[in-house]
Parts: structure tokens; sequence; C-alpha cells
């Protein structure tokens, strides 16, 4: 079996071994452009086999926390492409991962008159750090035909601009709660049409945003992070097994670049979904109460996924391939206050000089 050192390819992308950066939201773009302090910050973990970026808006409507960037402006290009750069400068390979957030927001953090939008009109019972506090998430608008259809292109004109950008490639956020993980799920996709009911038509929209995407950018530019059985933001799902075996079908003409595993409750589904998926498989192993570390280099020796991302411990090490590489000793993660996306809710400070 190879070892976490090992070079594996990604779609058409070398990476020079196995241990990945997970994308965690940072909250650290006011008006929502990338600025200088993201471009240090991503270019310090260079050394990551791959890059996948914070959550990234791709329109106006899919951002649901305070200060997360977005990729459907020039602004936020050129912002974006300051972080790529700095990225490529130091030897490093980024993909930007698109997260729209669906019903996961609070109103104002959007434009006077518009308003979230979901598979069904269904509220998540949750709160939102709004700035001065905390706001109840509001009901969403039910998304139409050409809603979704809308939404679907604005994925792929995302994707277009990040490589405009100058990423490597994009990861669609399709777990966590977020708004594909809303279609999948039982208790926010209250549908009867073509978009919810059954698995396959609860997967259609996944299914459909990745094929646009890969059709405009390259299927090999393309990876989609799933959560299956994870509960965050007041999600739910009746049959994850069943579920995630009909979205690995439709998946399968697209040739995706990889599926990347955010684990909950279920390896048996990771296991299946490794059997299943014909791209290259990555795991964010589930870890109760702590966070990736060491240990989890063992699931790519025996053989349960090809890559690892790690969250915390990048924060906290932004060398981090080279010290578990030399077996060195680790900076311990630290907590901080969680306000929301998928940070962790851990402090990341840099061990490198620049």
């Amino acid at each position: 079996m190879p070892s976490p050192f090992d070079p594996v390819t990604v779609g058409g992308l070398v990476l020079p071994h196995r241990i990945a950066m997970s994308p965690m939201t940072r909250n650290r773009a006011p008006g929502q452009v990338p600025n200088d302090l993201m471009a240090r910050y991503y270019a310090q973990r260079a050394g990551a086999g791959l890059i996948i970026t914070e959550g990234t808006q791709p329109s106006v409507v899919g951002q649901g926390y305070l200060n997360t960037p977005g990729i459907h402006s020039a602004e936020q290009i050129n912002g974006w492409r300051k972080v790529t750069d700095a990225v490529h400068e130091r030897g490093g390979r980024i993909f930007v991962q698109l997260m729209h957030t669906g019903r996961v927001g609070h109103a104002s953090l959007l434009p006077d008159g518009m308003r979230y939008v979901a598979p069904s009109a269904v509220p998540a019972n949750i709160q939102i750090f709004i700035g001065d506090g905390m706001g109840d998430a509001p009901v969403p608008a039910e998304l139409t035909e050409d809603g979704i259809a809308a939404t679907i292109q604005d994925h792929a004109q995302a994707a277009a601009n990040a490589i405009d950008a100058g990423f490597d490639g994009v990861e669609l956020h399709g777990g966590n709660g977020y708004l594909i993980h809303q279609f999948l799920s039982t208790n926010a996709n209250l549908r009867t049409d073509r978009w919810g009911g059954s698995q396959h038509n609860r997967a259609r929209f996944a299914v459909e945003t990745a094929k646009a995407v890969a059709e405009r950018i390259g299927a090999h530019r393309v990876g989609l992070r799933i959560s299956p059985g994870v509960t965050n933001n007041d999600i739910h799902e009746d049959d994850p097994h069943d579920t995630y075996a009909a979205l690995v079908d439709g998946l399968r003409p697209i040739g995706l670049a990889y599926l990347h595993i955010f684990e909950g409750p279920y390896r048996d589904i990771t296991l299946h979904l490794r059997k299943e998926f014909d791209g290259t498989f990555i795991l964010n192993p589930s870890t109760p109460d702590s966070f990736t570390s060491r240990e989890q280099l063992g699931l790519i020796e025996d053989g349960t996924t090809d890559i690892i991302t790690f969250g915390a411990l990048f924060l906290a090490n932004p060398d981090l391939p080279a010290r578990l590489a030399g077996n060195k000793p680790l900076n311990a993660p630290e907590r901080t206050t969680f306000y929301g996306g998928d940070h962790h809710g851990y402090t990341d400070y840099p061990a490198l000089e620049d």
C-alpha cells in the first residue's frame, strides 16, 4: 500500500504527497473580497499536497456568514489571484471550495429585498453570528425550476471565474447542511417534483451542478465534498446509505477528479463510496471530540483513502507535511470562538518565518 508521502494524481494534477489542507471558513474577507492577509495565510501552507480553500460563495445570495469571500465579481477574482499567485510561487496547488449556503444565513447579510433560497421553504433551526450577536436563520424561498437552473449556472460561472483567478480547480461543497446537502436531505427537501422524493431525485441537484461545472472547466478540475450522516446546520437524512449510493451512481459518468468525504458516523458508507467511486478518494476522517492527527495517516497505508485532509493541525502547523514526514513535534491546536462555517473553532497562527 502507498505511503502518505508518495505522489498521487488528482485529475490531471500530480501532488507530491497525500496530505491535503481541509477547507476551513475563516471570516476574514471584509466586503467579501480576498485580501493580502489571506494570501499570506495560504502561502504559508503551500507545502500541502493540495490546499482546498475556505467556503466561497458563487453568488450574492450564496453568502451565509459574515466576511466570507465570494468569486462572482471582478474585484473578488482579482483578490483571489493574489492568493493563487502567492501559493504557486511557493510551489503549491490550490482548489477553491464553492459553497452556496442555501437556507443557512441571516437577512442582514444580504442586500435589501433579497431572500435566501433552498429546496423547500423550511427554515433551519440554527442561529448565525451577525457581528453584534446572534440571529435566527430565515424562512427561505423555495427554488423554482428557473431558480434551480440559474443557481446551477451560478456555480458553473463561479468555476470559470476560479480558473480565471488562477486556481487549479474547484471543490463543490455538498455537505455540512449547505445547499447541495439540503437537496440530498429529507428534512430540508420536501419537494414532490423531479428534485425531491426518491434518492435519485434528491441527488439530482448535486449531479446536475457537478455536470454543469465539469462541462465548463473540465471534469479533471472538479471535486465534490459530501458528509453522509452529518447533522450540521439542522440537516437530516432518513436514508443516507441509499442516498449516497444514488449520488455516486449519478456522478460516475461525469468523471470527477475526486470525491472528498467529511466523515460522520458511517464508516461503512465511506468504504462503500471508496469502492464505487472511480476517481481519487479524499477523506477527512471521523475523529469525535478531537481533530485529524498523525494517527489517521494509517488510513492511507491500509487503502481506506488516497489522501487525508487535515484542518486544525494545518492551522497550528503551516509546515505540517514537513513535520509529519520528519516525525517532528507538532504545535497543539488552540480553541477559539466559533462564529460560523467549517473552521472547527481553532485559531491559526504562523509557525514559519516569511
